[in-house]
Protein backbone atom coordinates (compact mmCIF):
# COMPACT_ATOMS: atom_id res chain seq x y z
CA UNK A 1 0.00 0.00 0.00
CA UNK A 2 1.79 3.14 -0.58
CA UNK A 3 0.02 4.26 2.57
CA UNK A 4 2.72 6.91 3.22
CA UNK A 5 4.87 7.07 -0.02
CA UNK A 6 7.41 7.17 2.21
CA UNK A 7 6.42 6.01 5.90
CA UNK A 8 10.10 6.58 7.34
CA UNK A 9 12.08 9.49 5.58
CA UNK A 10 14.57 11.30 7.63
CA UNK A 11 15.06 8.32 10.20
CA UNK A 12 18.91 7.83 8.21
CA UNK A 13 20.02 11.54 9.08
CA UNK A 14 18.96 10.14 13.43
CA UNK A 15 21.47 7.05 13.08
CA UNK A 16 23.90 8.94 10.92
CA UNK A 17 23.94 11.79 13.56
CA UNK A 18 24.18 8.84 16.55
CA UNK A 19 27.53 7.34 15.03
CA UNK A 20 25.84 4.50 14.37
CA UNK A 21 28.23 3.96 10.89
CA UNK A 22 30.98 5.60 12.13
CA UNK A 23 34.50 3.96 13.24
CA UNK A 24 33.07 0.80 14.14
CA UNK A 25 35.33 -2.20 14.59
CA UNK A 26 37.23 -0.09 17.25
CA UNK A 27 37.07 -1.84 20.95
CA UNK A 28 36.91 1.47 22.13
CA UNK A 29 34.76 2.90 19.39
CA UNK A 30 30.82 3.80 20.28
CA UNK A 31 29.31 1.70 18.82
CA UNK A 32 31.50 -0.90 21.17
CA UNK A 33 30.85 0.93 24.02
CA UNK A 34 27.19 0.97 23.69
CA UNK A 35 27.05 -2.91 23.55
CA UNK A 36 29.00 -3.19 26.86
CA UNK A 37 26.65 -0.87 28.35
CA UNK A 38 23.68 -3.12 27.57
CA UNK A 39 25.35 -6.23 28.35
CA UNK A 40 26.36 -4.31 31.93
CA UNK A 41 22.64 -3.74 32.09
CA UNK A 42 21.77 -7.20 31.51
CA UNK A 43 20.69 -6.48 28.09
CA UNK A 44 21.33 -9.52 25.99
CA UNK A 45 21.20 -7.96 23.17
CA UNK A 46 21.93 -8.88 19.67
CA UNK A 47 25.20 -6.56 18.26
CA UNK A 48 24.54 -3.36 17.10
CA UNK A 49 24.51 -4.94 13.18
CA UNK A 50 22.68 -7.42 13.99
CA UNK A 51 19.71 -5.95 15.51
CA UNK A 52 19.85 -3.79 12.73
CA UNK A 53 19.75 -6.90 10.25
CA UNK A 54 16.59 -8.47 12.62
CA UNK A 55 14.78 -4.93 12.89
CA UNK A 56 14.41 -4.70 8.92
CA UNK A 57 13.29 -8.38 8.57
CA UNK A 58 11.21 -8.11 11.30
CA UNK A 59 9.73 -4.21 9.69
CA UNK A 60 9.06 -6.66 6.61
CA UNK A 61 7.36 -9.21 8.17
CA UNK A 62 5.66 -6.75 10.79
CA UNK A 63 4.43 -4.36 8.46
CA UNK A 64 0.57 -6.23 7.19
CA UNK A 65 0.16 -6.98 11.28
CA UNK A 66 0.62 -3.46 12.58
CA UNK A 67 -1.42 -2.01 9.78
CA UNK A 68 -4.32 -4.28 10.74
CA UNK A 69 -3.87 -4.17 14.49
CA UNK A 70 -4.20 -0.01 13.98
CA UNK A 71 -7.04 -0.42 11.97
CA UNK A 72 -8.44 -2.81 14.56
CA UNK A 73 -8.19 -0.63 17.62
CA UNK A 74 -9.57 2.52 15.24
CA UNK A 75 -12.54 0.65 14.28
CA UNK A 76 -13.18 -2.08 17.12
CA UNK A 77 -10.98 -0.80 20.47
CA UNK A 78 -11.71 2.91 20.29
CA UNK A 79 -15.08 4.07 20.82
CA UNK A 80 -13.49 7.56 21.08
CA UNK A 81 -11.67 6.99 17.40
CA UNK A 82 -13.54 8.98 14.47
CA UNK A 83 -13.11 6.08 12.73
CA UNK A 84 -14.90 3.83 15.28
CA UNK A 85 -17.65 1.26 13.54
CA UNK A 86 -18.67 -1.32 16.19
CA UNK A 87 -17.35 -3.49 19.32
CA UNK A 88 -16.14 -6.72 17.85
CA UNK A 89 -19.26 -8.80 16.88
CA UNK A 90 -21.15 -6.35 15.92
CA UNK A 91 -22.02 -5.76 12.22
CA UNK A 92 -21.78 -1.61 11.66
CA UNK A 93 -23.79 -1.51 8.30
CA UNK A 94 -22.37 2.04 6.01
CA UNK A 95 -25.02 3.55 4.23
CA UNK A 96 -22.75 5.14 2.46
CA UNK A 97 -19.84 4.42 0.57
CA UNK A 98 -16.04 6.08 1.75
CA UNK A 99 -15.35 10.06 1.12
CA UNK A 100 -12.11 11.70 1.65
CA UNK A 101 -12.72 12.11 5.43
CA UNK A 102 -12.30 8.16 5.71
CA UNK A 103 -8.59 7.94 6.76
CA UNK A 104 -8.19 4.74 8.65
CA UNK A 105 -7.49 2.74 5.80
CA UNK A 106 -5.84 3.54 2.74
CA UNK A 107 -6.78 3.41 -0.97
CA UNK A 108 -10.27 3.00 0.08
CA UNK A 109 -13.08 1.48 -1.89
CA UNK A 110 -15.83 4.18 -2.47
CA UNK A 111 -17.77 1.68 -5.06
CA UNK A 112 -19.94 -0.42 -2.46
CA UNK A 113 -21.19 0.31 0.84
CA UNK A 114 -19.16 -1.30 3.16
CA UNK A 115 -20.78 -3.73 6.49
CA UNK A 116 -18.02 -4.09 8.81
CA UNK A 117 -17.34 -6.84 11.41
CA UNK A 118 -14.76 -7.38 13.62
CA UNK A 119 -14.73 -10.70 15.06
CA UNK A 120 -13.53 -11.57 18.43
CA UNK A 121 -13.44 -15.91 18.18
CA UNK A 122 -11.54 -16.90 21.70
CA UNK A 123 -14.59 -17.96 23.24
CA UNK A 124 -16.50 -19.29 20.94
CA UNK A 125 -16.93 -19.65 16.81
CA UNK A 126 -19.21 -16.80 15.10
CA UNK A 127 -22.32 -17.63 13.01
CA UNK A 128 -22.20 -14.92 9.65
CA UNK A 129 -25.67 -15.22 7.67
CA UNK A 130 -26.48 -13.99 4.26
CA UNK A 131 -29.88 -13.31 2.77
CA UNK A 132 -31.04 -13.64 -0.97
CA UNK A 133 -28.94 -11.51 -2.65
CA UNK A 134 -30.28 -10.41 -6.53
CA UNK A 135 -28.19 -11.87 -9.31
CA UNK A 136 -28.03 -8.62 -10.85
CA UNK A 137 -26.21 -7.15 -7.18
CA UNK A 138 -22.68 -8.14 -6.84
CA UNK A 139 -22.55 -8.85 -3.31
CA UNK A 140 -19.02 -10.68 -1.35
CA UNK A 141 -18.20 -11.16 2.28
CA UNK A 142 -14.52 -11.28 2.73
CA UNK A 143 -12.75 -12.79 5.55
CA UNK A 144 -9.34 -11.60 6.90
CA UNK A 145 -7.32 -12.95 10.01
CA UNK A 146 -4.33 -10.89 11.94
CA UNK A 147 -1.82 -12.27 9.39
CA UNK A 148 -3.59 -10.39 6.49
CA UNK A 149 -4.52 -13.76 4.91
CA UNK A 150 -7.70 -13.82 2.81
CA UNK A 151 -9.21 -16.73 4.57
CA UNK A 152 -12.47 -17.70 2.50
CA UNK A 153 -14.99 -15.50 0.84
CA UNK A 154 -19.07 -15.75 0.57
CA UNK A 155 -20.60 -13.57 -1.99
CA UNK A 156 -21.68 -13.54 -5.47
CA UNK A 157 -18.68 -15.07 -7.09
CA UNK A 158 -18.11 -17.66 -4.21
CA UNK A 159 -20.83 -18.97 -2.77
CA UNK A 160 -23.79 -17.94 -5.17
CA UNK A 161 -27.43 -15.32 -4.25
CA UNK A 162 -28.60 -18.21 -1.86
CA UNK A 163 -29.03 -17.37 1.47
CA UNK A 164 -27.17 -18.90 3.87
CA UNK A 165 -24.92 -19.15 7.56
CA UNK A 166 -21.79 -19.68 7.48
CA UNK A 167 -18.81 -20.58 10.25
CA UNK A 168 -16.20 -18.67 11.43
CA UNK A 169 -13.59 -20.60 13.73
CA UNK A 170 -10.52 -19.67 15.39
CA UNK A 171 -7.14 -21.34 15.83
CA UNK A 172 -7.20 -24.72 17.82
CA UNK A 173 -10.92 -25.25 17.10
CA UNK A 174 -11.85 -28.66 17.15
CA UNK A 175 -15.86 -29.82 16.50
CA UNK A 176 -18.07 -31.16 13.77
CA UNK A 177 -19.97 -28.92 11.13
CA UNK A 178 -23.44 -27.88 13.12
CA UNK A 179 -26.76 -28.55 10.77
CA UNK A 180 -27.62 -25.58 8.93
CA UNK A 181 -24.10 -24.16 8.04
CA UNK A 182 -22.76 -24.10 4.72
CA UNK A 183 -19.50 -24.39 5.23
CA UNK A 184 -17.10 -23.63 8.05
CA UNK A 185 -13.86 -20.86 7.81
CA UNK A 186 -10.71 -21.13 10.11
CA UNK A 187 -9.08 -18.05 11.14
CA UNK A 188 -4.97 -18.07 11.76
CA UNK A 189 -5.86 -15.25 14.32
CA UNK A 190 -8.38 -14.76 17.60
CA UNK A 191 -9.43 -11.88 16.17
CA UNK A 192 -10.85 -11.33 12.66
CA UNK A 193 -12.07 -8.94 10.08
CA UNK A 194 -14.77 -9.13 7.73
CA UNK A 195 -15.97 -6.73 4.95
CA UNK A 196 -19.26 -7.28 3.54
CA UNK A 197 -19.39 -5.20 -0.22
CA UNK A 198 -22.74 -4.47 -1.54
CA UNK A 199 -22.63 -3.05 -4.93
CA UNK A 200 -24.50 0.39 -5.42
CA UNK A 201 -25.51 1.45 -9.03
CA UNK A 202 -26.00 4.93 -8.13
CA UNK A 203 -27.05 7.33 -5.53
CA UNK A 204 -30.95 6.30 -5.43
CA UNK A 205 -30.20 2.75 -5.17
CA UNK A 206 -29.15 3.04 -1.63
CA UNK A 207 -32.65 2.49 0.16
CA UNK A 208 -32.27 -1.15 -1.75
CA UNK A 209 -28.46 -1.76 -0.43
CA UNK A 210 -29.92 -0.92 2.93
CA UNK A 211 -32.14 -4.02 2.85
CA UNK A 212 -29.78 -6.40 1.53
CA UNK A 213 -27.68 -4.85 4.07
CA UNK A 214 -30.12 -5.13 6.52
CA UNK A 215 -30.21 -9.19 6.00
CA UNK A 216 -26.58 -9.44 6.88
CA UNK A 217 -26.29 -10.95 10.72
CA UNK A 218 -23.56 -12.54 13.00
CA UNK A 219 -23.87 -14.20 16.30
CA UNK A 220 -22.38 -16.48 18.82
CA UNK A 221 -22.58 -20.65 17.89
CA UNK A 222 -24.14 -21.13 21.19
CA UNK A 223 -27.00 -18.47 19.82
CA UNK A 224 -27.72 -19.65 17.02
CA UNK A 225 -27.59 -23.57 18.33
CA UNK A 226 -29.91 -21.94 20.90
CA UNK A 227 -27.65 -23.63 23.95
CA UNK A 228 -26.55 -22.18 26.73
CA UNK A 229 -23.04 -19.56 26.32
CA UNK A 230 -19.66 -20.73 27.65
CA UNK A 231 -17.70 -18.38 29.54
CA UNK A 232 -16.85 -14.91 28.15
CA UNK A 233 -13.29 -14.31 27.01
CA UNK A 234 -11.35 -11.82 29.86
CA UNK A 235 -11.07 -8.70 28.61
CA UNK A 236 -8.25 -6.95 27.07
CA UNK A 237 -6.43 -3.28 27.47
CA UNK A 238 -5.31 -2.67 24.33
CA UNK A 239 -2.06 -1.25 23.63
CA UNK A 240 -3.68 2.01 21.83
CA UNK A 241 -2.45 2.24 18.47
CA UNK A 242 -3.61 4.66 14.89
CA UNK A 243 -2.84 4.34 11.34
CA UNK A 244 -1.14 7.73 11.89
CA UNK A 245 0.88 6.42 14.44
CA UNK A 246 2.58 3.71 12.78
CA UNK A 247 5.52 5.34 11.79
CA UNK A 248 6.24 6.82 15.44
CA UNK A 249 5.75 3.53 17.16
CA UNK A 250 5.88 0.71 14.94
CA UNK A 251 7.52 -1.67 16.94
CA UNK A 252 5.38 -0.56 19.96
CA UNK A 253 2.42 -1.67 17.89
CA UNK A 254 4.16 -4.93 16.55
CA UNK A 255 4.85 -5.54 19.95
CA UNK A 256 1.31 -5.82 20.74
CA UNK A 257 -0.15 -7.10 17.45
CA UNK A 258 2.31 -10.39 17.94
CA UNK A 259 0.28 -10.64 21.19
CA UNK A 260 -2.40 -11.79 18.82
CA UNK A 261 -1.21 -13.57 15.86
CA UNK A 262 -0.13 -17.31 17.42
CA UNK A 263 3.30 -18.22 15.56
CA UNK A 264 3.29 -20.87 12.82
CA UNK A 265 5.95 -22.56 11.07
CA UNK A 266 5.96 -20.07 8.91
CA UNK A 267 7.30 -17.31 11.40
CA UNK A 268 8.63 -19.18 14.32
CA UNK A 269 12.20 -18.07 12.83
CA UNK A 270 11.64 -14.61 12.18
CA UNK A 271 9.79 -14.41 15.64
CA UNK A 272 12.45 -16.08 17.14
CA UNK A 273 14.84 -13.05 15.88
CA UNK A 274 12.62 -10.37 17.08
CA UNK A 275 12.59 -11.67 20.58
CA UNK A 276 16.17 -11.60 20.19
CA UNK A 277 15.83 -8.00 20.23
CA UNK A 278 12.89 -7.72 22.68
CA UNK A 279 9.79 -7.80 20.14
CA UNK A 280 6.91 -10.19 20.79
CA UNK A 281 5.41 -12.39 23.64
CA UNK A 282 8.83 -14.59 23.77
CA UNK A 283 10.70 -11.35 24.25
CA UNK A 284 14.18 -12.03 26.69
CA UNK A 285 13.69 -8.07 27.47
CA UNK A 286 11.89 -4.89 27.06
CA UNK A 287 13.14 -3.14 23.65
CA UNK A 288 12.36 0.06 25.94
CA UNK A 289 15.77 -0.64 27.77
CA UNK A 290 17.73 -1.06 24.55
CA UNK A 291 20.48 2.02 24.48
CA UNK A 292 20.27 5.26 21.67
CA UNK A 293 22.26 3.38 19.60
CA UNK A 294 20.79 0.28 19.50
CA UNK A 295 17.57 2.31 18.52
CA UNK A 296 19.01 4.53 16.01
CA UNK A 297 19.86 0.85 14.12
CA UNK A 298 16.35 0.22 14.13
CA UNK A 299 15.26 3.35 12.90
CA UNK A 300 17.71 2.96 10.02
CA UNK A 301 16.75 -0.95 9.49
CA UNK A 302 12.84 0.16 9.24
CA UNK A 303 13.63 2.56 6.66
CA UNK A 304 15.65 0.48 4.55
CA UNK A 305 12.80 -1.84 4.73
CA UNK A 306 10.56 0.23 3.53
CA UNK A 307 12.62 0.95 0.95
CA UNK A 308 12.45 -2.93 -0.29
CA UNK A 309 8.87 -2.79 -0.05
CA UNK A 310 8.53 -0.21 -2.49
CA UNK A 311 11.43 -1.37 -4.60
CA UNK A 312 8.82 -5.16 -4.39
CA UNK A 313 6.41 -2.78 -5.57
CA UNK A 314 8.29 -1.55 -8.41
CA UNK A 315 9.20 -4.75 -9.57
CA UNK A 316 7.08 -7.35 -8.91
CA UNK A 317 4.47 -5.89 -10.90
CA UNK A 318 4.06 -6.28 -14.83
CA UNK A 319 3.76 -3.27 -16.10
CA UNK A 320 0.85 -2.69 -19.08
CA UNK A 321 1.06 0.44 -20.53
CA UNK A 322 1.90 2.06 -17.35
CA UNK A 323 -0.51 0.35 -15.20
CA UNK A 324 1.12 -2.48 -12.46
CA UNK A 325 -0.53 -5.19 -12.49
CA UNK A 326 -0.05 -8.51 -10.31
CA UNK A 327 -1.74 -10.90 -7.56
CA UNK A 328 -0.07 -10.31 -3.84
CA UNK A 329 -3.30 -11.13 -2.02
CA UNK A 330 -4.28 -14.21 -0.74
CA UNK A 331 -4.72 -17.11 2.28
CA UNK A 332 -1.52 -18.84 4.11
CA UNK A 333 -1.08 -21.32 1.00
CA UNK A 334 -0.95 -18.35 -1.44
CA UNK A 335 1.95 -16.79 0.76
CA UNK A 336 3.41 -19.04 1.74
CA UNK A 337 5.93 -17.60 4.26
CA UNK A 338 6.67 -14.96 1.46
CA UNK A 339 6.79 -11.70 3.87
CA UNK A 340 8.07 -9.11 1.40
CA UNK A 341 5.21 -10.06 -1.13
CA UNK A 342 2.75 -10.03 2.16
CA UNK A 343 3.97 -6.27 3.13
CA UNK A 344 4.02 -5.33 -0.55
CA UNK A 345 0.37 -6.47 -0.49
CA UNK A 346 -0.64 -4.19 2.16
CA UNK A 347 1.43 -1.17 1.12
CA UNK A 348 -0.14 -1.48 -2.34
CA UNK A 349 -3.67 -1.36 -0.27
CA UNK A 350 -4.35 -3.35 2.66
CA UNK A 351 -7.40 -5.81 2.80
CA UNK A 352 -7.24 -6.10 -1.32
CA UNK A 353 -9.16 -8.84 -2.82
CA UNK A 354 -7.78 -12.37 -4.25
CA UNK A 355 -7.59 -11.50 -7.89
CA UNK A 356 -10.26 -13.90 -8.75
CA UNK A 357 -12.71 -11.83 -6.62
CA UNK A 358 -10.93 -8.25 -7.83
CA UNK A 359 -8.44 -7.56 -9.76
CA UNK A 360 -6.43 -4.17 -9.06
CA UNK A 361 -4.33 -1.73 -11.81
CA UNK A 362 -2.72 1.02 -10.37
CA UNK A 363 -0.80 3.38 -11.64
CA UNK A 364 1.29 6.99 -10.64
CA UNK A 365 2.24 7.39 -14.58
CA UNK A 366 1.30 8.07 -17.48
CA UNK A 367 1.56 4.95 -20.60
CA UNK A 368 5.20 6.74 -21.34
CA UNK A 369 6.49 6.43 -17.14
CA UNK A 370 6.00 10.14 -16.67
CA UNK A 371 4.67 11.07 -13.21
CA UNK A 372 1.13 11.67 -12.88
CA UNK A 373 0.60 15.76 -11.49
CA UNK A 374 -2.72 17.23 -12.34
CA UNK A 375 -0.96 20.46 -10.93
CA UNK A 376 1.07 20.54 -14.45
CA UNK A 377 -1.36 18.69 -16.91
CA UNK A 378 -4.50 17.84 -17.67
CA UNK A 379 -4.43 13.62 -18.52
CA UNK A 380 -7.55 11.84 -20.29
CA UNK A 381 -7.79 7.79 -20.55
CA UNK A 382 -9.64 6.47 -23.62
CA UNK A 383 -11.36 2.84 -23.65
CA UNK A 384 -11.94 2.03 -27.31
CA UNK A 385 -15.55 0.52 -28.42
CA UNK A 386 -15.86 -2.80 -27.52
CA UNK A 387 -13.29 -3.64 -24.97
CA UNK A 388 -14.74 -2.06 -21.89
CA UNK A 389 -12.69 -4.06 -18.74
CA UNK A 390 -14.05 -8.10 -18.85
CA UNK A 391 -15.97 -8.23 -15.79
CA UNK A 392 -18.38 -10.74 -14.89
CA UNK A 393 -19.74 -7.67 -12.31
CA UNK A 394 -18.03 -4.41 -12.93
CA UNK A 395 -15.65 -1.82 -12.90
CA UNK A 396 -14.17 1.61 -11.45
CA UNK A 397 -11.24 3.70 -11.74
CA UNK A 398 -10.40 5.59 -7.85
CA UNK A 399 -8.44 8.34 -7.88
CA UNK A 400 -6.71 8.80 -4.58
CA UNK A 401 -4.05 11.44 -3.65
CA UNK A 402 -0.67 10.66 -5.05
CA UNK A 403 1.45 11.31 -1.49
CA UNK A 404 -1.08 9.84 1.30
CA UNK A 405 -3.68 7.13 -1.15
CA UNK A 406 -6.80 8.76 0.69
CA UNK A 407 -9.44 10.08 -1.47
CA UNK A 408 -9.53 13.57 -2.48
CA UNK A 409 -12.03 16.58 -1.61
CA UNK A 410 -13.69 17.81 -5.08
CA UNK A 411 -16.39 20.21 -5.64
CA UNK A 412 -18.83 17.26 -7.45
CA UNK A 413 -18.21 14.79 -4.66
CA UNK A 414 -16.99 12.30 -7.35
CA UNK A 415 -14.15 9.83 -6.13
CA UNK A 416 -14.80 7.36 -9.36
CA UNK A 417 -16.33 6.65 -12.34
CA UNK A 418 -17.34 3.16 -12.76
CA UNK A 419 -19.88 0.90 -15.10
CA UNK A 420 -22.97 1.66 -13.26
CA UNK A 421 -22.47 5.35 -14.38
CA UNK A 422 -22.07 4.58 -18.22
CA UNK A 423 -25.53 5.39 -18.99
CA UNK A 424 -25.09 9.00 -18.30
CA UNK A 425 -21.50 9.16 -19.93
CA UNK A 426 -21.07 10.34 -23.36
CA UNK A 427 -18.93 8.13 -25.84
CA UNK A 428 -17.30 9.44 -28.81
CA UNK A 429 -18.56 9.20 -32.21
CA UNK A 430 -16.37 5.40 -32.85
CA UNK A 431 -18.12 4.39 -29.79
CA UNK A 432 -14.91 4.75 -27.56
CA UNK A 433 -15.26 6.17 -24.07
CA UNK A 434 -12.76 8.74 -22.86
CA UNK A 435 -12.41 9.68 -19.17
CA UNK A 436 -10.88 13.76 -18.25
CA UNK A 437 -8.60 13.12 -15.24
CA UNK A 438 -7.84 16.83 -13.94
CA UNK A 439 -8.55 19.59 -11.41
CA UNK A 440 -10.55 21.50 -13.06
CA UNK A 441 -13.98 20.67 -14.75
CA UNK A 442 -12.90 19.85 -18.42
CA UNK A 443 -16.96 21.69 -19.24
CA UNK A 444 -20.49 21.18 -18.83
CA UNK A 445 -20.24 19.13 -22.00
CA UNK A 446 -17.47 16.92 -20.54
CA UNK A 447 -18.30 16.96 -16.86
CA UNK A 448 -20.43 13.29 -16.94
CA UNK A 449 -16.96 11.67 -18.16
CA UNK A 450 -14.91 13.82 -15.51
CA UNK A 451 -12.58 12.12 -12.69
CA UNK A 452 -11.71 15.26 -10.51
CA UNK A 453 -7.95 15.07 -9.43
CA UNK A 454 -6.23 16.44 -6.67
CA UNK A 455 -3.65 19.89 -7.82
CA UNK A 456 -1.10 17.43 -6.99
CA UNK A 457 -0.08 14.13 -8.00
CA UNK A 458 -2.48 11.47 -8.58
CA UNK A 459 -2.11 7.61 -7.52
CA UNK A 460 -5.32 5.30 -9.59
CA UNK A 461 -6.58 2.27 -8.78
CA UNK A 462 -8.83 0.30 -11.41
CA UNK A 463 -10.59 -2.42 -9.49
CA UNK A 464 -12.24 -5.29 -11.94
CA UNK A 465 -14.96 -7.24 -9.76
CA UNK A 466 -15.06 -10.94 -10.61
CA UNK A 467 -12.92 -10.96 -14.09
CA UNK A 468 -13.64 -12.57 -16.18
CA UNK A 469 -11.73 -15.91 -16.73
CA UNK A 470 -12.10 -16.80 -20.64
CA UNK A 471 -10.59 -14.18 -23.09
CA UNK A 472 -10.45 -11.41 -23.69
CA UNK A 473 -9.10 -11.16 -19.59
CA UNK A 474 -7.36 -9.31 -17.31
CA UNK A 475 -5.87 -12.99 -15.21
CA UNK A 476 -3.72 -14.15 -14.98
CA UNK A 477 -3.00 -11.19 -13.42
CA UNK A 478 -0.48 -9.10 -16.05
CA UNK A 479 -0.85 -11.83 -18.68
CA UNK A 480 -4.43 -11.31 -19.68
CA UNK A 481 -5.30 -10.58 -23.34
CA UNK A 482 -6.88 -7.91 -21.82
CA UNK A 483 -5.01 -4.60 -21.53
CA UNK A 484 -5.66 -1.39 -19.37
CA UNK A 485 -5.09 1.62 -21.83
CA UNK A 486 -2.66 4.05 -20.99
CA UNK A 487 -2.90 7.71 -19.69
CA UNK A 488 -2.13 10.46 -21.95
CA UNK A 489 -1.47 13.81 -20.70
CA UNK A 490 -3.38 16.62 -22.88
CA UNK A 491 -1.55 18.56 -25.05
Amino acid sequence: MKAKRRFFSGVLGIAIGLGLLAGCGKKDDPIAQAEKKDVAKGVAAPSIAETKAIAEEGFIYGLPLVMNYAVMNEFAVDTKSSQFKAPFNQINNQHRVATYKDTAVVTPNSDTPYSILWLDLRAEPMVISVPAVAKTRYYSVQLVDGNTYNFGYIGSRATGTEPGNYLVVGPGWKGETPAGIKKVFSSTTPFAFTIFRTQLFNPADMPNVEKVQAGYKAQPLSAFLKQPAPPAAPKIDFVPATTEGIKKNFYEYLDAALQFVPPTAEDKEIRAKLASIGIGPGKTFEFKDLSLEHKAAVLLAMKEGDDKVDKFLASGMKNVNGWSIGSFFGDRAFYKGDWLMRAGAAKAGIYGNDAVEATYPFTRTTATGDALDASKHNYTITFPAGQLPPVNSFWSVTMYDGKTQFLIKNPIDRYLINSPMLRGMKKNADGSLTLYIQKDSPGKAREANWLPAPNDTIYLVMRLYWPKTEPPSILPPGEGTWKPPGIVPVK
